[in-house]
Order: structure tokens, then sequence, then C-alpha cells
């Protein structure tokens, strides 16, 4: 449950649309679900103004989709998110709950739309672009319409040179890389929007499977880069709604 959605209720109960018994009801299921193998927190978004997600790998498909519907359930048009799902979670969250639009490994229902603010999301390479697509969803499912900018890392600069007109009109810049992770510093020194740069696990051996990207982009000298962790698209989507708000 949502502010809006709290408010609505409390104004209904005023107005006399809804018994103060069926509220109680509704409130019930504040601040958390049961559902034995999970607590589903239906108090995170009226908390934190964003909701809960539901993180794929480790569940059953058949939990997956009980979260998901148990999400649905709460009133109100909060987007509710399966991220990182492999083919069988997907397949049966999808059965019990229609609507999801997918992207990826990420799938949304309730959906958005028309929220304020300009995103831009750039990959280094084309290898980071599952990291991405999970950041693009889980923005697009709270209503922006980020851009994406892919392959235009630092072994070919030229190819980010031609969009410097798009970094700059940018309120919030995502940049998500392997290897040394220096698209991050790069972009940093070339744009007034917040970067949120997101270290992947891409790369050789001496990449250490993103931690590499990870210390280079948390060192850099692009003052007042956020970092998030690695291969965590969806963590720097939610950096960038909580600078929106």
């Amino acid at each position: 449950m949502d502010e809006p959605t709290l408010r609505q209720l409390l104004d209904d109960v005023r107005s006399g649309a809804l018994a103060p018994d069926d509220a109680v009801a509704r409130l019930r299921r504040l601040p958390f679900a049961d559902l034995g193998f999970a607590r589903v927190d239906h108090h995170r978004a009226l908390r934190q103004g964003l909701p809960e997600a539901v993180y794929g790998p480790g569940k059953t498909p058949e939990h997956c989709a009980e979260i998901v519907a148990e999400l649905l359930a709460e009133p109100g048009d909060t987007p509710v998110l399966l991220t990182r799902a492999d083919e069988a979670q997907a397949a049966a969250a999808q059965a019990r709950n229609a609507g999801a639009v997918r992207t990826g490994r990420t799938l949304a229902w309730r959906v958005q739309l028309g929220r304020p603010g300009r995103v831009l999301v750039l990959t280094a390479g084309t290898a980071d672009l599952p990291v991405a697509e999970e950041c693009v969803a889980t923005l697009s499912a709270h209503g922006l319409r980020p851009g994406l900018l892919a392959d235009v890392g630092v072994a070919g600069v030229h190819r980010l040179l031609v969009s410097v007109d798009e970094l700059a009109s940018a309120d919030v810049v995502v940049v998500v890389a392997g290897m040394e992770g220096a698209l991050a510093s790069l972009v940093g020194g070339m744009t007034p929007a917040p970067v949120v740069a997101v270290p992947t696990s891409v790369g050789y051996g001496a990449g250490l499977e993103g931690v590499t990207a990870l210390l280079a982009m948390l060192a850099s000298c692009a003052s007042g880069l956020t970092v998030v962790g690695i291969d965590n698209g969806y963590g720097a989507a939610c950096a960038v709604l909580r600078m929106l708000r």
C-alpha cells in the first residue's frame, strides 16, 4: 500500500463509501502478509516510497508466482516486479498473474505511465546489456521512459562523443560497465547530471568478476558518483527513482 492508496482509503471511510470494518480488513494486511515461506512487505511503498520486488534466484517457480499474486492483491497501481527470473519462474508467474510486461529477465505488472524525468542508461559493451535491461525495465515500470545507449565504452570513445547533447540534457545518467569500469569516470566528467555507476561481472581474469570495475568506480576522480553493487541494475534504478522523487 502506498500513500495515495492509504489516503483514498481514509477518504472513502470518511465519505461513507467504505465501511470501517472493510477498511480494517484491508489494513490488516499491513505491515506484511505471512505466506509461510515468505513475509510479503505491503508496507514498504508507504515507508520507503518504493515497493517490494521479487528476486527470483533461490525461489521455486511456485513461490515466485504466489508472491507476485500476493503483491498484486493489494489495491492500487503500485508496480510489481519479478527480477532475475529464469524461464520456469517466468512461466509460472505469468500463468498465475496476467498482464506481465517482460524485458529480458525482468517481469513487471501494473506498469505506470507518464512520470517526469529524463534518464539515460549507457552500457560500455553489448555484454553489459542484461544488467542495463534490468535497470530499464525497473525504471519503465515506475513510469519513466529511459533512453538506452549501448556499446559506447572507452575502447572506442568516439561512439560516446556523438551523444554529448543527450548526456547534457539528462536529469540522471546510469552507466553500466564491466572490465575496468572506466566509462563511469568519463561520463562523470562530461555531464552535470547525477551519475549512478553499475559495475558488471563482464571481463577477463583480472576483472575478478566485477570487483575491479567496482573498485575503480568507487575510486573515480569524477566527484559525486553513486556506485551500486556488481550487476545490480535494479538497485541503480531504485537510486534514480529516489533522486527523482
